[in-house]
């Protein structure tokens, strides 16, 4: 099965949307999607970076073939600043759960990598990290 630029951008999000819907809930900012960040309590941005797109197959003319079309997957977790680390770390180790490594919707996910702090976190005032997972996918 093969997959579009969307197709990939949705089963990601798809993904962090679900699994910050449960308890506990954590509003989550998508690309180009209004986002107000909540007063003092932990949220999350998503954002995907794509990169190369390289022939997959080479088929003879007016053949279907797809693409491997490479990406980062890039996630900002926020948490209360003066609080310590323990929360925001908690919340990047459930996303990294969710790619480390994975395998869904035509996207095969390497190791992720981080949380690593952001310094100064923007927006400030919050603690912020940043956890990153490469990813390829093969599109149509």
């Amino acid at each position: 099965m093969t997959a579009t630029y969307n197709d990939i951008r949705a089963a990601i999000e798809g993904r962090i949307a679900t699994q910050m819907a449960i308890a506990p809930v954590y509003p989550v900012s998508y690309q180009n999607v209004p986002f107000t960040p909540p007063n003092n309590t932990p949220w999350l941005q998503v954002f995907l970076r794509l990169g190369d797109n390289n022939y997959a197959t080479l088929l003879p003319t007016g053949s279907a073939g797809f693409n491997r079309q490479n990406g980062t997957l890039v996630v900002n977790v926020f948490t209360p600043i003066g609080v310590g680390a323990a929360a925001n770390f908690t919340i990047a180790e459930r996303i990294k759960d969710l790619f480390d490594r994975a395998k869904f919707s035509s996207i095969i996910f390497d190791a992720a990598s981080g949380p690593a702090q952001v310094t100064p976190a923007a927006p400030e005032p919050y603690f912020q990290t940043q956890l990153t997972a490469t990813f390829e996918a093969y599109v149509d």
